[in-house]
């Protein structure tokens, strides 16, 4: 009994992050007409944010409760972004389902051996969650393997400062020295996984 409720106890935290929304499944279909905004950010192998100037990240293999979660933190203002809750401001909880449900459609992280890295031995912690190669094991955190370096650095650093509200994210994030960050940026953009979405209009 002690042991099926540790087991609880730690199911607890990630049951609780899973945003109520993804729980039914959206409407592919419709999403793809919804993301076609969406697209001419993401769908641009690339593409870089104005400022701070860092590229936008690639959406192809990644997981759709995860999208919905970050879709919904950029609609509560819990991401610091202007465009992207702008964007995320005008669409009900269907249209992120829908968004999301569309991305995930578009196939699975590209498969690839584990690449080492000199960071190996601090994404220990990171690993829990977003799997020792980036590709996490639960569907409501991200995958991280093959994002852009600059993006997944600029995502620490905001976790860090609090301008990213997550009660797990940064807690870990305040854990990880400065000059770590890029390390463990640098070795979750080595792995094969993440893939831009093609765009043709």
């Amino acid at each position: 009994m002690r042991q099926l409720l540790a087991a609880l106890l730690l199911m607890t935290p990630v049951l609780a992050a899973t945003p109520a929304s993804a729980q039914t499944a959206g409407n592919a279909e419709r999403g793809a007409v919804l993301a076609d905004t969406c697209l001419g950010c993401h769908g641009i192998a690339g593409y870089r944010n104005a400022y701070p100037s860092y590229r936008v990240p690639k959406l192809g293999g990644q997981n759709a409760d995860y999208v919905v979660a970050a879709l919904q933190g950029y609609r509560a203002q819990t991401r610091a972004h202007n465009t992207m809750h702008a964007q995320a401001a005008s669409m009900t909880d269907a249209d992120i389902r829908d968004v999301a449900a569309y991305l995930a459609s578009q196939g699975a992280p590209k498969a690839g051996a584990p690449v080492a890295t000199a960071a190996a031995d601090k994404v220990a912690t990171c690993a829990a969650c977003h799997g020792e190669a980036g590709i996490s094991p639960a569907p409501n955190w991200p995958n991280l393997a093959g994002q852009y370096v600059d993006y997944l650095e600029h995502a620490i650093r905001q976790y860090k400062s609090g301008a990213r509200k997550d009660p797990v994210m940064g807690a870990q994030a305040q854990a990880i020295k400065d000059e770590d960050i890029r390390l463990i940026a640098e070795h979750f953009a080595k792995q094969s996984g993440l893939y831009t979405v093609d765009y043709t209009d």
